[in-house]
């Protein structure tokens, strides 16, 4: 009898350590998402930092061009507010089409396009829009990642106890697909 509670006593400890482990993988991948995603943020408000320039530059040569520049200004502010990732995801998409209808403006001034000033901007953009991807790509790997182990049994049964649940892709919207049309 005493084999008995020895060996529940030790499959109880086992299933504990078990558990104990399972629950600190989830903690260690759920904080590598939350990683992730701050550095999709900090590439994001690097974008929204370089914008103000590239508009004021713009709007010296193109002052008449008041929709593009408003729309990148609307999408900045969409974008600085976003409060889950599916608002920073459908305000990102906003920002990208803005900035392209914006460069198409700049495209139409030759003055502006030989700036010194506007193509540095305009390079810092790309190379920011570089690393957004980057960025994104992270985070929709650890997301991936962390989403598999949340629905794979047996960490389904105490992933839902424990408070983890499937996180959020940062995703482009079907809109994003399209090229944006700027007629003039």
């Amino acid at each position: 009898m005493k084999k008995v509670w020895i060996g529940v006593v030790v499959v109880i400890i086992a299933l504990i350590a078990w558990l104990v482990s399972g629950y600190n993988g989830l903690v260690q991948m759920d904080e590598q998402v939350n990683g992730q995603w701050s550095q999709v943020e900090t590439q994001l408000q690097r974008r929204n930092d370089l914008i103000p320039n590239l508009v004021n530059t713009v709007k010296g040569y193109a002052s008449h061009e008041q929709e593009a520049i408003k729309a990148v200004a609307d999408a900045r502010a969409r974008l600085g507010g976003a409060k889950s990732v599916k608002e920073a995801s459908e305000a990102n998409d906003q920002m990208t089409g803005a900035l392209s209808r914006l460069l198409m403006v700049a495209e139409n001034y030759p003055n502006l396009k030989a700036d010194a000033n506007f193509r540095a901007l305009q390079d810092e953009l790309a190379g920011t829009e570089n690393r957004i991807a980057v960025a994104r790509r992270d985070y929709n790997q650890s997301v991936q990642a962390f989403n598999a182990k949340v629905r794979t049994f047996p960490t389904s049964v105490y992933a839902g106890m424990f408070g983890f649940s499937a996180k959020d892709y940062f995703e482009a919207s079907k809109e994003a697909q399209q090229v944006p049309k700027v007629s003039f």
